[in-house]
């Protein structure tokens, strides 16, 4: 049954569609696998057996009817502790959340649902999904796949977890600066940022709304694809015979590749560049001045929203909060309404002129994290240390949330590293077939 929770998504549902695998027995191996491991406390807030199980009877039965709903029928996924799900807390990893029980699923959770995904449980995550290191002293800490002592990555922390130990065969988190990259490149999976927009968040806990998004970390492309297209209530692109043969490919020089971006993380992304141009790819290197003018945005953009959206509610119960989530939410309050205005207009003109930049390529390439996950004993012991790591880990991964684009993050041959591949906005279809054809150039 080990061998079973390691499966890909899509693997898992081809079994299930041959009849070689029951839904049922799937669901079972993962809430023992989830049962039986030692950090299990630190990477589900919360399992739903009783869901779980229901849901595999269900599409077990449409199974043996020849009446399943999607390729990924009666595959048990985790969805982030922000998603709500109806009658089960939902406390986006927040004690000021804590009994927050909603009436109703999300709707990218009762759209999967319907697809007949099988809901495993709620996730850990960074509080209120306003850090990229994946530190929450107060609900969970999960562990790195590669190395429990250091950062797991965040907000999305508890999904990364859960795929990567073999406890879902997906998660789901959201992706307001990175939160699905970060810990998907940290943790050696795939993660996809989907356009600003494209999936519902109704029935989400927000962070940021003009810039929140909602995407899968998991173990393929094909993964990927299907599990964001299942969430929309969309049926997945044709992903056969991609290739990235005559594909036209940029290396975003400006900001990504600075001097801040430390070797391992380079030398892992540039021999991944290097494979995609052996195998076909025309790479080009350009610079985009738009870029390095769209980063000094972001505080009054993110963190004007977050504390528009979360400020009352930390200056009557901040107390319980983590000390460096609430103080990054605090310094929002200085950002006035004509601030923030002003960072819209420009940052609409910035993405006009990033679109005609890149118009020419099928996607834009960038390490998709600039350091290694840190110690995250050091991380709680030296908090100026925890506010510098935080802000470069989301370097990178910030570039395509301020430029409003799909992106992809794909596993190197160097642990905790990643390649990311930038497409166009709602170019999720386009995005996938090449990143597919990516991933098979990298594995060779």
């Amino acid at each position: 049954m080990t061998e079973l929770t390691f499966l890909s998504a899509a693997e898992t549902g081809r079994r299930i569609e041959t009849g070689a695998l029951d839904p049922r027995d799937a669901a079972e191996a993962y809430l023992a696998a989830i049962e039986a491991h030692p950090a299990r406390d630190a990477i589900y807030a919360r399992t739903t057996p009783e869901r779980a199980r229901a849901e595999a009877a269900s599409a077990a039965a449409r199974a043996k009817a020849g009446l399943r709903r999607s390729p990924l029928d009666g595959v048990p996924i985790s969805w982030k502790d922000l998603f709500d799900s109806a009658g089960v807390a939902t406390e986006a990893g927040s004690a000021m959340l804590k009994g927050r029980v909603p009436a109703r699923d999300a709707r990218v959770l009762a759209n999967a649902t319907r697809q007949g995904l099988v809901c495993l449980g709620k996730t850990h995550m960074t509080e209120l999904a306003f850090s990229g290191l994946g530190l929450n002293p107060a609900t969970g800490t999960p562990p790195n796949v590669f190395d429990p002592a250091q950062a797991p990555g965040g907000s999305s922390s508890g999904a990364a977890a859960s795929t990567a130990f073999g406890l879902a065969a997906a998660g789901i988190g959201s992706d307001t600066g990175g939160s699905v990259r970060v810990p998907a490149c940290w943790n050696g999976l795939v993660g996809l940022k989907t356009t600003h927009g494209w999936l519902p968040d109704e029935g989400v806990v927000l962070l940021c709304e003009g810039f929140d998004t909602i995407g899968p970390l998991c173990r393929s492309v094909e993964d990927a694809s299907l599990i964001a297209s299942a969430m929309a209530g969309e049926r997945a692109p044709d992903l056969a015979g991609a290739t990235v043969s005559g594909a036209r490919l940029a290396v975003l020089e400006t900001v990504a590749l600075g001097e801040e971006c430390r070797d391992a993380p380079r030398a892992a992304f540039e021999a991944a560049v290097a494979a995609l141009a052996r195998a076909g790819a025309h790479v080009e290197r350009i610079e985009a001045p738009e870029v390095a003018a769209a980063m000094p945005l972001s505080p009054a953009l993110f963190t004007g929203e977050a504390w528009a959206e979360w400020g009352a509610m930390i200056e009557e119960r901040g107390d319980v909060m983590f000390a460096p989530v609430r103080e990054r939410f605090r310094s929002g309050a200085a950002i006035s309404a004509s601030d923030y205005l002003r960072a819209w207009r420009k940052l609409k003109a910035i993405r006009a002129e990033w679109a005609a930049r890149v118009a020419a390529y099928d996607a834009v390439l960038i390490p998709s994290c600039p350091i290694l996950p840190p110690e995250t004993a050091r991380l709680m012991s030296d908090l100026d240390f925890f506010a510098a790591e935080n802000l470069l880990t989301l370097r990178n991964t910030r570039i395509g949330n301020l430029l409003g684009l799909s992106a992809l993050t794909l596993p190197t041959t160097t642990p905790s590293t990643g390649i990311m591949l930038m497409g166009k906005p709602f170019g999720e279809a386009a995005l996938c077939r090449i990143g597919a054809a990516a991933a098979v150039a990298l594995e060779r």
